[in-house]
């Protein structure tokens, strides 16, 4: 039975026993719109509970996809130093870095198949699978040798299952907040923040000790344990709706906002991942010591979960687009900066601002999404957006490594990078005046 036939229809729902339902649910009423969907649904959708249990078992179940997903692969920077300096040593580093641009990319081209796939109503089995094909394909990384095998493995095979996972994840949050989905969202991003700490400081612990490939294995088996609590925590709120139009929507891209805002993302992907992927590598070369070299990323990390809670906090006052502006802006000038540290006290300050700063498009990006249309063709309007810029997560690091092999050192991958993010940060300006007529306001 798949997923769509599980879940309640609009029909289906009619004479609920409001003890059965929450508070804040309606029943439906047969009388449809010109669009399909119903006055009573879009009341329905106006009131988010915005709280209670199963509202924040949401929001934990989300934080522990995020930890499992952009948690882990933003720890890519401790891969790409261990590959360049002992697995494939002769390897040029921006091949290697193709691995971790594919994670990246393939965290978001799928959305525009599983956005879609929500909005159906199909969910569960396929996030059930998608945990299956991230849990075993880490346990097969550990067992990798050769370049193309981890590309398979950790590029191709983990960054689709991550894919599958994390869109659908973040719809369902938004689902259950309206007025404090900023809050919300920023909150699941914090398991991003706590994966991206303790997967770089346990692999400096535990490679010396066990190994790589049993500290792999480790991480595995904690994947294992969040996605299965995830699986169990994690209830859309809303039933599925046959929204018309294909897979991807077209007539979408007629609200200039919406096309503005996805080209914004793109160019910001392109710049985003760089100073993560190459910092630890980065550090030993003005000699930071190849152990402390490891704990940068965590540094940098650590930071970015005080920022991802504080953006949403302030994303709930000015609104998300606006919140999203000051702190990508701020990373863009610390990517510039970060090539001209010259000791380690100097790069962990700046490791520590662009964490900071960092977390908050991440966290927030869905939000403007969400709000340029309709609640029921959410899923479709952030899996297109998602699956747009996954074409600058993918090129974004490889262009970087080829950029610092050309030159030498990383300036002008710092100057690339940061160019590329507040380029994109203009864009987001660009859309918000589209969608509101002034360049600063909430929505």
């Amino acid at each position: 039975m798949s997923d769509s036939e599980k879940l309640p229809t609009i029909e289906s729902l009619q004479g609920i026993d409001s003890a059965s339902e929450s508070k804040h649910t309606l029943p439906y009423d047969k009388q449809k719109t010109e669009a399909g969907f119903d006055h009573e649904l879009q009341t329905r959708l106006s009131e988010a509970p915005d709280g209670g249990i199963r509202a924040w078992l949401a929001v934990f179940a989300t934080a522990l996809v995020t930890f499992s997903t952009f948690g882990f692969l933003n720890s890519w920077g401790i891969f790409q130093a261990y590959y360049q300096e002992n697995l494939l040593l002769h390897t040029p580093p921006s091949t290697i870095a193709w691995i971790g641009s594919t994670q990246y990319a393939l965290t978001y081209l799928p959305a525009l198949v599983t956005g879609r796939m929500f909005d159906l109503g199909y969910f569960k089995i396929p996030f059930f699978a998608a945990s299956c094909v991230l849990v075993v394909c880490t346990f097969l990384t550990a067992e990798c040798t050769q370049f193309w095998q981890l590309f398979l493995t950790q590029g191709v095979g983990l960054g689709a299952g991550c894919g599958f996972l994390f869109s659908p994840a973040i719809v369902i949050v938004s689902q259950w907040f309206s007025k404090r989905r900023g809050l919300a969202l920023s909150a699941t991003a914090v398991g991003a923040a706590f994966g991206s700490i303790l997967f770089p400081v346990a692999a400096q612990n535990l490679i010396p000790l066990i190994g790589f490939r049993w500290t792999v294995r480790v991480f595995g088996f904690m994947l294992m344990a969040t996605m299965g609590m995830a699986n169990i925590f994690l209830k859309r709120r809303l039933p599925p709706t046959k929204v018309r139009g294909g897979l991807f929507n077209l007539k979408t891209f007629r609200n200039k906002a919406y096309s503005i805002y996805c080209v914004s993302g793109i160019m910001i992907l392109l710049g985003l991942y760089t100073e993560l992927t190459y910092i630890s590598v980065s550090a030993e070369t003005i000699g930071v010591s190849k152990d402390f070299s490891f704990y940068i990323i965590a540094i940098a990390n650590a930071a970015s979960a005080f920022g991802r809670l504080s953006s949403g906090l302030l994303g709930d006052k000015i609104g998300a687009l606006n919140t999203m502006v000051i702190y990508t802006a701020i990373t863009g000038i610390t990517t510039v900066a970060w090539p001209f540290a010259k000791d380690e006290s100097q790069l962990i300050a700046i490791a520590i601002i662009h964490g900071f700063s960092i977390g908050a498009y991440i966290s927030l990006y869905s939000a403007p999404a969400v709000a340029m249309g309709r609640m029921e063709d959410a899923g479709r309007r952030v899996g297109m957006f998602m699956s747009l810029i996954g074409f600058g997560g993918i090129a974004g690091p490889p262009i970087s490594g080829a950029i610092c092999t050309a030159t030498g050192g990383f300036v002008d991958t710092g100057y690339y990078a940061g160019g590329s993010i507040i380029f994109g940060v203009v864009l987001l300006l660009v859309a918000q005046y589209l969608h509101l007529g002034r360049l600063w306001g909430k929505f």
